[in-house]
């Protein structure tokens, strides 16, 4: 399948067919595994095959049909599939760092990420250095000899503020420093991170992979000694593992991710377009509009918006609870990447532990609403956007 298009990728990738040649693949709900003799269990403990199985927290079939078919699409050599996308942010961040590492990280991320880069890696002894992702100078003068890694979200949570990939890896690699990125935004559809210089990607499968509100899950990705030697080790220890049942949900997910993905994006720029200059609104914000003041980044980098916008209305709190209020269509959650609409108040939930001045730092005002786009008709999308600015 490697010489394959996405699209087919997507579908056929890394399919393990049971003796019974189904079509559909099968979800193997199972904890362990049997040996046929204690020599090939000895021997197992000792080094597995790529299809040999130990303990379903080590390594399961449909999971592991999960891992090919996402790192194929990635352009990755390995995955490893995770039981949420905190779990990925986690495991890929602590099976690399210990005491007296230096991270090097960017402000604006979702407020857990910067809950493990701020509280959790620090009480561990990494020393941590937050900068302005966009600043590209700011990255050359915290970047040390010694910083052991740098850590991103390519497309910010939820201001939409991009990171150029390409040039802070080139920033870290010239100290020898790792690059790993948060890839959730972006998109495994229109991003091309590895191959612009990230060593680690890390998805919330929950979003976009998924697509349908039904499971959790993450999954890192890197080449196959990182996320073999570095990453399974701890993540197997420490019990991060994605179950069976959700590997084959979102198998079944990416069957149809680029269909989806590019369809959300296209209703984001429609829509982006038609809110921008709206008398409610403070402003809008879009890497697909000419008006985002990093739009040339987001077409070489992702050739497209992305399926994200967030909205500032000119009233504050009371304007965008007002507004999320009168939706009809769209429904307010805290999710995102979702076949339905959905729309967040970022101020008083996804960033709420953060303080009145982090989020002012962030750009996190109490008017700003985030909008997932999901796959809705885009004229019904648009009006009900329309008509719930009217009752503000």
């Amino acid at each position: 399948m490697k010489d394959k298009k996405p699209r087919t990728r997507l579908v056929h990738g890394g399919t393990k067919r049971s003796q019974w040649n189904e079509v559909s693949e099968a979800i193997f709900l199972t904890q362990g595994f049997v040996y046929d003799s204690a020599e090939q269990a000895e021997q197992r403990f000792i080094k597995s095959g790529p299809d040999e199985y130990i303990y379903a927290r080590y390594g399961n079939p449909t999971v592991a049909m999960f891992e090919e078919r996402i790192a194929m699409l990635e352009g990755a050599e390995d995955a490893f599939a995770t039981a949420s996308g905190m779990a990925a942010v986690n495991g890929a961040l602590m099976s690399m760092l210990k005491a007296g590492d230096h991270l090097v990280s960017a402000r604006a991320l979702f407020g857990s990420c910067l809950y493990i880069v701020e509280d959790i890696l620090p009480r561990f002894g990494v020393e941590v250095t937050l900068v302005d992702g966009a600043d590209l100078d700011q990255w050359r003068a915290a970047v040390r000899p010694d910083t052991k890694a740098v850590f991103f979200e390519s497309m910010s949570n939820p201001t939409l503020e991009l990171v150029d990939v390409q040039a802070v890896s080139e920033i870290a690699h010239a100290q020898g420093a790792l690059v790993v990125v948060d890839n959730v935004f972006s998109t495994p559809v229109f991003s091309d991170a590895i191959a612009q210089g990230a060593d680690v990607i890390i998805y919330s499968s929950t979003k976009h992979i998924d697509g349908q509100g039904r499971t959790l899950g993450g999954v890192i990705l890197g080449t196959r000694d990182h996320i073999r030697k570095v990453v399974e080790p701890y993540m197997k220890h420490t019990g991060g593992s994605m179950s069976p049942f959700t590997a084959w949900v979102q198998v079944k997910g990416l069957e149809t991710l680029d269909l989806r993905v590019r369809a959300q994006a296209q209703s984001a720029q429609a829509i982006a377009e038609a809110l921008e200059g709206h008398a409610k609104l403070k402003k809008v914000i879009y890497p697909g509009l000419p008006s985002h003041k990093q739009a040339a980044l987001a077409q070489r980098q992702l050739g497209s918006g992305g399926t994200m916008l967030a909205i500032e209305l000119a009233g504050g709190k009371e304007a965008a609870f007002a507004f999320l209020n009168a939706l009809d269509v769209i429904v307010i959650s805290n999710n995102l990447g979702d076949a339905k609409s959905i729309v967040t108040h970022p101020a008083t939930t996804t960033h709420q532990r953060l303080s009145a001045e982090q989020r002012e730092t962030l750009g996190i005002t109490d008017g700003l609403v985030r909008l997932s786009v999901g796959i809705e008709d885009t004229d019904d999308l648009i009006q009900d956007i329309l008509d719930a600015l009217e009752a503000v």
